[in-house]
């Protein structure tokens, strides 16, 4: 006689109490319960009486409550029970599902690689233990609610589905790639839409790549993803055939960053007044606490000056009277005599008035991409680093390290000042983030082999002056970075503000 099905009430092991119905799929019922014995919400699965693999699904699940990496979830019990109730019990995981951040479109190009590329390190960890996942979908792979990833269903969803690889890693490898590309683009890149994303467009029977699906998809996202499940799109290219080959090509990627602690109260300052009588308030090295035998009050009292300092002040004091007289006595004689030349006045060296730097307005800037595949960074926001407010920026593409993902030498902003000038100095103001490199480079042609390198800085950030040390004139003005900081989480280069000065006419 066959089991009685699980129902709401249902005590398992004498402690997992079933609550909720929340799926079910080919026989296998998901249930939200609660674990009497330490008071916590758990995930269970139970199974209809005829579900066919029981047995391999609960040897699945022992063997994934042997992974310790905390992205992957968590198996507390699994057995097949004498009564025909056999149940895994694992952690209840709140959050949103990538399917759920999808919603509303793509997500941010460094969000979704970040996402992935932890899910890609946990999933090699599984790998290395002999467990593999084979059913990689947006739903496998959760942003909790304590700001963590967790991927579900390490080889119990295999074990559910019936799902068996000759080549597991490289198939996971491939699942992990479909992720990425659903969230750099919104699609699921397949023929049938998944978990409500739908079948990515295609041109010429081939799957398009996340750049030609959705613009602003950096180059080596892009690069990365086709190569792991798109590898006629990049031939010449090495395939990444495994969640450890992944996992490394996305290590630089910067990952979710925990939430802030809260800021420390303000320290309170001393009142002014305190500050002030501090100052003559003697302290270890005042000459005051050197000597024992002088009275207290001697670091608030004036010394009074000797019988020979007061006839030298009375000297002085003689002096400049004379002085004085001798000077009304000239200039009314001056007053008096029409035609007595001028007296000359000093006056400011007319090569130093002429030498002073002015700021020169540039015609227009432009994102500068010389080596890069697409040959443009941000164009549109060029003209935000030359208006002249404060909050308004410039920024790179984010890399996935400070030295631009080793996709390229540099990139920069770029100023066509209209005419020819000669440059004095240039003032650029950067993310207050240290650590970029940054060149300055004057020429008369958008050329990169044009522009002559005359001021470089290093580990900078914030207001930086950078200043030839020989005269530099062209028409073109470039700040190029060849090392970008780990700027709010992302690897980029960022200005806010260029002035450029010229010893010239503005």
């Amino acid at each position: 006689m066959s089991a009685p099905a699980a129902e709401p009430g249902l005590k398992l092991a004498e402690r997992f109490r079933l609550e909720d119905r929340v799926s079910e799929s080919e026989g296998a019922i998901l249930w939200k319960a609660i674990d009497e014995v330490l008071a916590r919400p758990v995930a269970v699965l139970t199974f209809d009486p005829d579900f066919p693999r029981v047995s391999e699904v609960v040897t699945a699940a022992r063997a994934a409550s042997r992974l310790s990496d905390p992205r992957l979830t968590q198996v507390f019990d699994a057995a097949e029970g004498d009564d025909g109730h056999s149940y895994v019990v694992s952690e209840w995981v709140s959050g949103e599902t990538l399917a759920d951040m999808l919603a509303d479109g793509p997500l941010d190009p460094e969000r979704a690689a970040a996402l992935v590329g932890e899910a890609a390190e946990a999933l090699a960890h599984a790998h290395d233990a002999g467990l593999a996942h084979l059913r990689l979908r947006p739903d496998s792979l959760v942003w909790t609610s304590g700001n963590t990833v967790k991927l579900l269903g390490v080889g119990i969803d295999a074990a559910l589905h019936d799902l068996y690889s000759d080549e597991p890693a490289r198939e996971d490898a491939k699942g992990l790639g479909r992720l990425l590309y659903a969230g750099l683009t919104g699609h699921w890149p397949g023929d049938e839409e998944v978990c409500g994303l739908p079948p990515a467009p295609r041109t010429d029977e081939h799957i398009c790549t996340p750049r030609q699906v959705t613009a602003g998809v950096p180059g080596y996202l892009d690069s990365i993803t086709c190569r792991v499940i798109l590898p006629e799109a990049r031939r010449g290219l090495t395939q990444l055939k495994t969640p450890a080959e992944l996992a490394d090509a996305l290590s630089g990627v910067p990952r979710p960053a925990p939430p802030a602690p809260p800021a420390p109260p303000p320290a309170v300052a001393a009142p002014e007044e305190d500050a002030r009588f501090a100052m003559g308030r003697p302290t270890a090295e005042s000459p005051s606490q050197a000597s024992p035998s002088a009275p207290s009050s001697f670091a608030t009292q004036e010394k009074q000056p000797s019988m020979g300092g007061r006839m030298l002040m009375a000297v002085v004091v003689l002096l400049v009277m004379i002085g004085v007289g001798v000077g009304a006595w000239t200039l009314g004689r001056s007053l008096a005599s029409p035609d007595a030349p001028p007296v000359a006045q000093p006056s400011p060296s007319a090569s130093t008035k002429s030498a002073e730097p002015k700021p020169v307005k540039p015609k227009s800037a432009d994102g500068f991409d010389p080596l890069g595949d697409d040959k443009e960074e941000h164009p549109e926001l060029a003209k935000f680093a030359i208006d002249g407010k404060p909050d308004t920026e410039w920024h790179t593409t984010s890399y996935s390290s400070a030295d631009l993902g080793r996709l390229k030498d540099g990139v920069g902003l770029i100023l066509d000042m209209g005419k020819t000038v000669e440059v004095s100095k240039v003032t650029v103001t950067l993310s207050k983030a240290s650590g970029a490199n940054v060149e300055l480079r004057v020429g008369d042609a958008r050329d990169l082999g044009s522009l002559k390198t005359v001021a470089k800085e290093k580990n900078v950030g914030g207001k930086v002056t950078f200043t030839p040390e020989s005269t530099a004139s062209g028409q073109y003005v470039l700040i190029w970075f060849t090392r970008v900081p780990n700027d709010q989480g992302k690897f980029r280069g960022t200005i806010y503000d260029v002035v450029v000065y010229s010893p010239g006419s503005a």
